[in-house]
């Protein structure tokens, strides 16, 4: 039997660390090709679209259960641990004071969307 408590801390951490990652991206201290990889996962871990969809039952949510912590755990080897212990530091105080929403990463998610929809919409109406 899953632990409920426990599944809400592992989530809330992930999602703390996916938000750390993301200001280790923007930190000047973190060389390029980690910043390559984590914005892959931060941007895998934030984009609507999957590897495997998320409506297959198990296997929708069993790419991200593995894909973003490995992905974390790839990208905490390549960055300074004194940057990261910086930038979770702020995700903390953030997270803490409700401020870690970015509009712009929402209003990109929801434009992709549009986009999508308005292509298949236009494949529709063409056959």
């Amino acid at each position: 039997m899953i632990n409920a408590k426990r599944w809400k801390e592992k989530t809330q951490q992930l999602k703390l660390d996916t938000y750390a990652l993301y200001l280790a991206c923007k930190h000047p201290g973190v060389p390029w090709y980690a910043k390559l990889l984590v914005a892959l996962v931060v941007g895998y871990a934030l984009s609507p679209i999957d590897f495997i969809p998320d409506f297959i039952p198990i296997l929708g949510y069993l790419d991200d259960l593995i894909i973003i912590p490995a992905g974390i755990a790839l990208s905490l080897k390549m960055i300074p641990k004194e940057v990261w212990a910086e930038c979770r530091g702020k995700a903390r105080l953030e997270f803490s004071s409700g401020k870690q929403k970015n509009w712009v990463a929402s209003f990109i998610i929801i434009l992709v969307w549009l986009l999508v929809v308005f292509s298949v919409v236009l494949f529709l109406r063409a056959r």
